[in-house]
């Protein structure tokens, strides 16, 4: 469960977030839609802990996974070495993070990851002969190191080619089965195609909020909320 509370975000005289408050169930994906400049990237930043707000609360679990929208990867490594080196990071941290709980660390055998996310076959190709798509799911598998129970994904479908988008859709709707996913995207049909509810974000405040399969006309909806529907 993701809670925030009346979170308020500046940056010198621009304020970037105004009393954004938002409740975000375990088992939902959730779309954060909005033209640029919105804040979704500053919203993301500090649910993540890279920004502090300015002033308001947020609540979220203990394990997070984040997909930036450059996807930096090591291009020298090797697709399944890279992601057990990263899978070795993320245990360190995570272990000391849950060390005084006694809680065992919740690693995801990479084998099994690499499987999910459909990179068997580019298991033992260097990053940099990657489609876009495949480092996409290279992304996705190292986000999803340490099993997190907040999943953030920014812009995860730009530059995929049909076949690549109908696949990352697919993978990223079962992710959300088994914890809250936040996606960030500036485009109004991949909220309608992965998304439980959507979340439109205009000069940092929150214009709608409303459950998928209640909106007509998300293209509309999307319109009337930003007043000119600028993307």
């Amino acid at each position: 469960m993701v809670h925030i509370e009346h979170i308020n975000k500046s940056f010198g005289a621009q304020q970037v977030l105004r009393d954004v408050t938002l409740s975000i169930p375990e088992g939902q994906v959730l779309g954060l839609l909005g033209p640029n400049g919105a804040g979704k990237s500053t919203l993301m930043k500090i649910l993540i802990g890279l920004w502090r707000a300015d002033s308001g609360s947020v609540a979220v679990p203990e394990r997070i996974g984040y997909l930036p929208e450059n996807n930096p990867l090591y291009d020298e490594m090797y697709v399944a070495e890279y992601l057990e080196f990263m899978a070795k990071m993320t245990k360190n941290g995570v272990n000391r993070a849950l060390a005084a709980e006694n809680v065992q660390s919740p690693i995801s055998n990479v084998d099994d990851l690499i499987d999910r996310v459909g990179l068997t076959p580019e298991r033992h190709k260097h990053i940099r002969e990657l489609s876009k798509g495949y480092r996409q799911r290279v992304g996705l598998a190292q986000a999803l190191l340490g099993n997190p129970q907040l999943l953030i994904l920014d812009e995860p479908t730009t530059g995929l080619d049909p076949n690549q988008l109908v696949e990352i859709r697919s993978l990223i709707r079962d992710l959300g089965k088994e914890r809250t996913v936040i996606l960030s995207t500036h485009i109004m049909q991949e909220v309608s195609a992965m998304c439980d509810r959507v979340v439109i974000l205009d000069h940092g405040e929150i214009k709608a909020d409303q459950p998928i399969d209640e909106i007509n006309d998300l293209e509309q909806l999307f319109h009337n909320a930003t007043n000119n529907g600028r993307i």
